[in-house]
């Protein structure tokens, strides 16, 4: 087994990585698919690398790879927490929707999926496109956009807290929890940002302990007043601190990776104007354009499984404790699983990419962030023609399994 690190060849703390992780992708699926190499998070002795399509839907689909590690390794896990912070944030993510696995998992799932359903989510077409037209009204007042900043952030935020029932004031406070929290999700070189992510913790837990506490025993609208009513009349099914933990991780998964869906379409769009000649004139075509969006540069670019026990891969044993950081971002551009894969094609047909994940574990929010980007995009080439980018570059964000742009700023006529 190769030790991991920098020298192995697959670095994605650099610079370059971000720019465009692709051609770093395809070298692995070529050269070592399922590759042993740099862990993302210090803790960690190496993790395993899984470049193709097949391979990472075969982990996916596998009950046997985990969120968690396996149960007797547990022990371990917390110590590897080490310092406070690290233990503080560890103990309040394990607790979270995206980081459980059954029977925890299946419980918390059967009660937030009430508010995702696609019926219920298509009831908020309206108020998407309402909140989109304001934007880009203040936008042509002012007469300069960010995409990111001033269009897909407020946008998204704002469709993420009326769901939860969160005030308007909050709104901008939220957005900022949101991105920290973010940064210690992904991947890091040093634990430092553990210590933000665990303050950040402690505020947004402090806040939604106290909205909860002014609205305990109010009839009221929203996710979270759903939420605490399950909590108050069947006290076992949710208890307070996963009802707090769950609302957060709406918060973080319904905001930051629409975001970045929104700005990583409209740069796809910048750079192919055909398509987004194509989009504009038929803007029909949206549903599927989205599709295309999330396969071609996606959102969440990476997943990780624990194995609970000793497993064969792509030619490999994977020991059991061992992670896989599954490269979602590398199987959307799999030729075995695409037809060529790095064109950008909003009339693709048949789409089975893997942006939300598959399994038990597809994302809950996919038909919410679907929906803002078909009205978001559309919306933004119909209201604003000749729409470019003023950066002779875009700059993204400095984090590696998020992939998303930092600013984007246009101009347009």
């Amino acid at each position: 087994m190769a030790s991991g690190g920098a020298g192995d060849g697959f670095d994605y703390f650099q610079p370059a990585f971000r720019e465009d992780p692709y051609a770093f992708y395809r070298r692995l699926r070529d050269d070592d698919p399922v590759h042993w190499g740099m862990p993302f998070e210090p803790s960690l002795p190496g993790v395993w690398h899984v470049a193709r399509y097949a391979d990472i839907v075969a982990v996916l689909k596998d009950a046997r790879y985990t969120h968690q590690p396996p149960r007797e390794d547990s022990a371990a896990g917390e110590a590897l927490a080490g310092a406070d912070p690290v233990q503080l944030y560890f103990t309040l993510v394990r607790q979270s929707l995206l980081f459980n696995d059954p029977p925890e998992h299946t419980r918390l799932r059967a009660l937030v999926s009430r508010a995702f359903t696609p019926r219920m989510v298509e009831a908020l077409r309206p108020r998407v496109a309402a909140v989109a037209n304001t934007l880009v009204d203040a936008a042509a007042a002012r007469g300069s956009l960010d995409v990111i900043a001033d269009y897909a952030r407020p946008l998204t935020i704002a469709i993420i807290a009326e769901m939860l029932g969160v005030p308007e004031e909050a709104q901008r406070r939220l957005s900022a929890w949101a991105g920290v929290l973010v940064r210690a999700v992904d991947c890091k070189r040093t634990p430092e940002i553990y210590d933000e992510a665990a303050r950040v913790a402690l505020e947004i837990y402090a806040y939604f302990n106290e909205l909860l506490a002014a609205r305990r025993g109010q009839a009221g609208n929203g996710l979270l007043a759903l939420m605490q009513a399950t909590h108050e009349q069947d006290g076992d099914r949710l208890s307070e601190p996963e009802l707090i933990v769950t609302a957060t991780t709406l918060l973080v998964a319904g905001h930051e990776t629409t975001v970045n869906l929104i700005g990583n379409g409209t740069l796809a769009l910048l750079r192919h104007p055909e398509q987004l000649a194509l989009l504009r004139e038929r803007p029909e075509l949206a549903a599927g354009a989205v599709e295309e969006f999330l396969r071609y540069d996606a959102p969440s670019q990476m997943a990780s499984r624990y194995v609970t026990e000793d497993m064969m891969l792509g030619g490999k044993t994977i020991q059991r404790g061992q992670v896989l950081n599954l490269l979602l971002g590398s199987g959307n551009r799999d030729p075995e699983a695409f037809a060529e894969p790095d064109r950008l094609d909003i009339t693709r047909g048949e789409n089975r990419h893997l942006a939300f994940g598959m399994g038990m574990h597809y994302c809950l929010g996919a038909p919410l962030a679907r929906l803002e980007g078909q009205v978001a995009l559309p919306l933004l080439l119909r209201r604003l023609p000749g729409l470019r980018a003023l950066d002779a570059e875009p700059v993204w964000r400095d984090t590696v399994g998020f992939r998303g742009l930092a600013r984007l700023p246009v101009a347009w006529g």
